[in-house]
């Protein structure tokens, strides 16, 4: 078992950076078992393609735009869905991603199964720290990624918090 969370998105750009704030909530409250990575991907793009090749899941945390849906909402999207989003670019990264899905496909090394956890962004302008509405979204964004480890059978263990 070969698992990546994968959090993507911009920290510069209000709710572009709900992705690597779920990724941060993740690591601080959770201790995941082998085979299972967690990776603030960030803004990267094909610098991820060796992270993302032949994993059994890859669950990416992102922004999402979706004309349909209303700011903080969550899209939960699985395999085929996955590409054909990224194809429909917000951000910088999202073509990276699209890129980095193709190579992986192209390689072979395509992921076995993917969850996109998308969160529908209130604001993309320059400011550091998530709107109210989206920070609202984060731990329902949070339990959509442990739903989709339990989909592949991983439950992780709570960290222990210190005591003060």
């Amino acid at each position: 078992m070969r698992i990546l969370v994968l959090g993507v998105g911009n920290i510069l750009l209000s709710d572009e950076g709900i992705g690597v704030r779920v990724i941060e909530a993740l690591e601080q409250r959770y201790v995941m078992p082998e085979g299972v990575d967690v990776l603030d991907g960030g803004t990267a793009g094909m610098e991820l393609l060796e992270a993302m090749a032949s994993r059994t899941h890859l669950i990416i945390v992102d922004a999402i735009v979706s004309r349909k849906s209303e700011p903080g909402e969550l899209l939960i999207l699985r395999d085929e869905e996955v590409p054909v989003l990224f194809n429909n670019k917000i951000s910088p990264h999202q073509l990276g991603l699209s890129d980095v899905l193709s190579a992986l496909r192209f390689t072979g090394e395509f992921p076995d199964k993917i969850t996109l956890v998308g969160v529908i962004p209130h604001s993309l302008e320059p400011n550091i720290g998530l709107t109210p509405t989206v920070e609202a979204s984060l731990e329902p964004a949070l339990q959509a990624v442990l739903a989709a480890l339990q989909e592949s059978g991983i439950t992780p263990a709570l960290r222990e918090r210190a005591h003060v």
